[in-house]
């Protein structure tokens, strides 16, 4: 039936060059086009029967001849007369034709490969293209500080930098959907998911600092690319594709405009897409970068968790879907009714013991029991037979002593009133008094020192990428925190009582809010 249709479709001049899947012998039909596929991809345009039937290993025979006629008909392959070693009157009599990928099959081809392709994608996360991209908007922004940049030399880096971009963001998709396929179905093979989801997790912890270096590299030669002018790079790229886009001609000009005025729009887009990717427009709006640290942490989490959730399971724990199916089983087992509504009783408590209430007599009774005791060794409990008959019961008489926590009150305050004086002594050990180098600070007690902590994450996560100066105030509105970047600063360490801390020189100002 489908070869009917296509054939319907041939005479009416359609083609149909993806008929070939759906009908017999669909397996020799792909392999011969993706014979021609490779062929085209070693630049031979032409085949002759013999020489696919060399290439498939198999004969020459009717089969093959009939199933290159066939793709002739729907389109994915053109026949010319082959004359070209004609010898006798018989082989000039005899049909010989030469083979070829026509437009339509050429293009079925690419679009059944790219389908293949993107099934079988599993994606990776891939660090060294935030490598090459860092180096080619550093040769861009070179470029851009000539007064005359070279156009092809351009081009080519802006169509690098493009296809560099598009694969890291098309891999690092995939590899998240397949990353979150595995955890949703990491029942299916636990041993294997055990087995390299170590090697996973330290995959990614190398991608997520991979990012952030490479990310904020990256976002600084934006920013610096943006200043130098990056529309001036963007045009000439335009404009070059513009030429090879458009014929020469009585209409050149105006086409030539049009054409070049839309890979300038094109060129806009893909830089706006690398701009989003790399660099918070907002608040509101982070990078899609941050989006994927963020992702990546998240997962590492849930595999964390699955791992978790796996090892309990193969441990042997049960949870309560699992003990609601024991307990279906014995009631399904139950022999009559009456040991069904025992069960019932026994299970869901649905008897006087959930009226257990605590009187003061029996709390003085169990204040001075040894800790560890079995409740069948305790003094009982008393409850009044009004209480299991109505489900209510209110002790008429004198009302319980209320116990005395006034020294348990003092207590407490005396604790907050040490802390508060030992925070306040913290933050007067840090205040700077003006900017210092984090080397130059003193030595910091374990108090002031996570104080200091708090105070240098709040900073950082306060600083957009590219900036190398940050201000901001803690979140009771009691401290300001200065910090500065000090370019080529080397490695600054902090002593404190717990150890020593070490990371980039920066200049450092702590400004004590609630001291004026």
């Amino acid at each position: 039936m489908a070869s009917e249709i296509a054939q319907a479709a041939h005479d009416r001049g359609e083609p149909q060059p993806f008929t070939h899947l759906s009908v017999p012998n669909a397996d020799l039909y792909r392999s011969l086009l993706l014979t021609f596929a490779r062929a085209k991809e070693r630049f031979i345009v032409h085949l002759r029967p013999e020489d696919l039937a060399a290439e498939l290993r198999t004969d020459a025979d009717e089969q093959l001849t009939l199933a290159l006629e066939r793709l002739v008909v729907w389109g994915n392959l053109r026949a010319d007369v082959d004359t070209s070693r004609v010898t006798t009157v018989e082989d000039f009599h005899r049909k010989r034709c030469l083979y070829q990928l026509t437009a339509a099959g050429q293009a079925a081809e690419q679009a059944i490969a790219f389908y293949e392709e993107a099934i079988g994608r599993r994606g990776q996360l891939q660090s060294v293209a935030l490598a090459d991209i860092a180096e080619r908007l550093h040769s861009l922004k070179v470029i851009a500080s000539q007064p005359d940049p070279d156009l092809a030399k351009t081009h080519l880096l802006l169509l690098s930098l493009a296809e560099r971009f598009t694969s890291l963001a098309d891999n690092a998709q995939a590899f998240m959907s397949a990353l979150r396929r595995a955890i949703d179905f990491s029942d299916g093979d636990v041993d294997g998911f055990l087995a390299y989801k170590e090697r996973l997790i330290d995959y990614i912890n190398k991608f997520i600092a991979d990012l952030a270096n490479s990310g904020g590299q990256i976002a600084v030669l934006l920013g610096e690319l943006e200043a130098a002018g990056h529309e001036r790079l963007l045009a000439l790229a335009a404009r070059r594709e513009a030429a090879d886009a458009v014929p020469e001609g009585a209409d050149a000009a105006g086409s030539r405009e049009r054409a070049e005025k839309e890979a300038l729009d094109a060129w806009r887009n893909r830089w706006r897409g690398l701009h989003d990717w790399f660099i918070s427009r907002d608040a509101g709006h982070p990078s899609q970068a941050r989006l994927l640290r963020q992702a990546a942490v998240t997962a590492i989490k849930q595999l964390i968790d699955a791992v978790g959730m796996l090892n309990d399971r193969r441990s042997g724990r049960s949870d309560r879907s699992a003990d609601f199916r024991v307990l279906a089983q014995w009631f399904a087992a139950a022999p009559d009714d009456e040991a069904a509504h025992r069960l019932w009783r026994t299970a869901f408590g649905l008897c006087p013991a959930r009226h257990l209430s605590l009187t003061s007599e029996t709390a003085d009774a169990w204040r001075d029991l040894p800790h560890g005791m079995a409740w069948r060794d305790a003094p009982p409990i008393r409850i009044s037979p009004q209480l299991r008959k109505t489900g209510n019961y209110e002790r008429r008489g004198k009302p319980s002593q209320v116990r005395d926590r006034s020294a348990d009150r003092e207590l407490l305050r005396r604790q907050a009133e040490r802390e508060a004086a030992e925070t306040a002594a913290a933050r007067r050990r840090l205040g700077t008094g003006g900017p210092r180098l984090l080397s130059a600070l003193d030595v910091l007690d374990t108090r002031a020192f996570r104080l200091f902590l708090a105070l240098l994450g709040d900073a950082l996560a306060a600083r957009m990428p590219g900036d190398t100066e940050v201000k901001t105030v803690t979140s009771d509105g009691t401290l300001e925190v200065r910090l500065s970047l000090v370019p080529d600063g080397g490695t600054a360490t902090i002593r404190t009582a717990d150890g020593l801390l070490t990371g980039p020189e920066h200049v450092i100002e702590i400004t004590d809010l609630t001291a004026s």
